[in-house]
């Protein structure tokens, strides 16, 4: 077999800026199409038909896209280009974007035929014209969906390669596609077709997103073709990692849409759109702080070589500092929540029809989910190790377990909780989002404890958790202030002012005290200007 020179592994902390810059910016592009959704359709019926429309076919693309590949794809093709085996890596790349082709195509047909049994079972609370509509995005929605998998291997492939800035960057023209249509046609149609149209932008975008990746995944992996060829021991590893893979995401996946059922059957009208609001703004560190890092670490992880102990004593050194990163962002990240959420909500989202009740709605459920924000964000990290070592298996027994305590634990706190203290049925929402936030920090300890037996011993120095929760609260408290100062303001002043003076309290405290995360930081803002 013909042999190259191994790829050179980068430092953990480039790779993560990378993947951060690119999805920074699909995120505040993300935000930026999220507000003008908002102003649309703020908390309406068409704005719940829609959340649930994208969110079923969605269904595939959190099966067989990122996740899946991730922990069957990468650490098998990132192994073979350590090693200088291009072309059985190359092989292997055809192999699996063939296969994984012919079963997009085989299930987006099979979804578009199936659309109103799946309504049914996603969102059975929906009944007539919000149904119907439902029903009509779903199958547009479908083949956009499908493509947007295929974009997920490439994106396997770019990683590999450590080209991580274009994959992450990619969703960019997603979004853009989405806003077009919103702006194009924002007033001239009634609100169903209106989203209706918005499904048709989304189809566009998921096009786009795929064809601005595909020529440097041809340049890296060469002339694609369909091949079928499943002999080969790393292609059938692929496989037999890709079913756990699929299983994983799976369970992952009933515990959002059991989330769904659960608050489209709540009493009032936007319950679904509102959950979905404040995901959006809960996702956000998820992705620049957790997801950045874990996806950066997967490949240089996957690449170690040598004997068993050193390749744990590898993985350890990564993990400890990989965590020591994210919860240096995580944690400022939940105080900024809980006590500026409302100037955070207002900002992105308070125009047009989106009122000041419906940000105080969505504050509320957004605190809620601080409660597993660090756990899940640092159980991404494991879930990475796991992958690395071409164990899938066991995330996935802990993230059956979660979920099953998630779906117990959201529906006692979404319905009997509130009617036996004599709360509002519309606040069920928040008992979905604490449920699922107990039952993360579960799943953490036992990917820890797990991984520990591994590896050896890791983990966060607790005094340093302790040293950024004190000054979280501290910057906390000097934007509080603000935010009460300028609480005449619009909201587009009033939040800028004081997310952008926690942000500068924060940095600047951890930088007076010597946080090492702070000073590296720092660093690399000096060397860029």
């Amino acid at each position: 077999m013909k042999e190259t020179a191994p790829l050179k592994q980068r430092t953990s902390s480039r790779n993560a800026v990378l993947v951060g810059a690119g999805i920074l910016l699909s995120r505040i592009i993300g935000l930026v199409r999220e507000r003008i959704f908002a102003h649309y359709f703020g908390n309406s019926d068409a704005a719940d038909a829609f959340k649930a429309a994208l969110k079923i076919p969605n269904l595939l693309q959190n099966l067989f896209g990122e996740g899946a590949l991730s922990s069957s794809f990468i650490p098998v093709y990132a192994n073979l280009l350590a090693t200088g085996k291009k072309e059985e890596a190359d092989r292997v790349a055809r192999v699996v974007g063939s296969l994984l082709a012919l079963t997009m195509a085989v299930l987006v047909l099979a979804g578009v035929l199936g659309t109103p049994y799946l309504i049914d079972i996603i969102a059975p609370g929906f009944e007539g014209l919000k149904r119907e509509s439902t029903i009509r995005m779903v199958r547009i929605l479908f083949p956009g969906v499908g493509t947007l998998v295929l974009s997920a291997w490439c994106l396997g492939i770019l990683n590999s390669h450590r080209r991580f800035f274009l994959p992450y960057a990619a969703p960019v023209v997603w979004n853009v596609a989405m806003i077009a249509a919103l702006i194009g046609f924002g007033g001239t149609r009634a609100p169903f077709p209106f989203a209706e149209i918005v499904a048709w932008g989304s189809v566009a975008g998921s096009v786009l997103q795929f064809g601005i990746q595909f020529p440097s995944v041809l340049r890296l992996a060469g002339r694609f073709k369909f091949q079928f060829d499943t002999v080969s021991s790393n292609v059938r590893t692929v496989i037999r990692n890709f079913v756990p893979g699929i299983a994983s995401r799976g369970v992952n996946q009933v515990s959002s849409y059991v989330d769904l059922t659960l608050a489209s059957l709540l009493p009032n009208a936007g319950a679904v759109a509102a959950l979905a609001y404040a995901q959006t703004i809960y996702l956000l560190p998820v992705s620049l702080f957790g997801m950045s890092v874990s996806n950066a670490e997967l490949p240089e992880m996957a690449s170690q070589t040598g004997t068993g102990e050193s390749i744990a004593a590898a993985l350890r050194l990564r993990l400890n500092g990989a965590m020591r990163r994210v919860a240096f962002f995580i944690v400022p990240s939940v105080a900024a929540f809980l006590a500026l959420g409302d100037s955070i909500v207002a900002l992105l989202y308070q125009t047009g029809k989106f009122t000041r009740n419906d940000v105080e709605y969505v504050w509320v459920i957004l605190a809620g989910s601080t409660v597993g924000l660090l756990a899940s964000t640092l159980g991404r990290l494991y879930t990475s190790a796991f992958w690395a070592l071409r164990d899938t298996r066991t995330p996935l027994r802990f993230a059956t377990l979660r979920v099953l305590l998630t779906g117990g634990l959201g529906w006692l706190l979404a319905f009997p909780v509130p009617k036996w203290l004599g709360i509002p049925g519309r606040f069920g929402l928040v008992g979905l989002t604490v449920s699922a936030g107990m039952a993360a920090w579960i799943e953490f300890s036992l990917l820890r404890m797990s991984m520990n037996r591994k590896i050896g011993k890791t983990g966060l120095h607790y005094p340093d958790v302790v040293k950024l929760w004190g000054i979280a609260i501290a910057a906390g408290a000097i934007a509080f202030s603000l935010k009460v100062w300028t609480s005449g303001l619009p909201p587009l002043i009033s939040g800028a002012i004081v997310l952008s003076s926690y942000g500068l309290a924060y940095f600047g405290l951890a930088a007076a005290l010597h946080i090492p995360e702070a000073k590296q930081l720092l660093q690399t803002i000096q060397k860029r200007f």
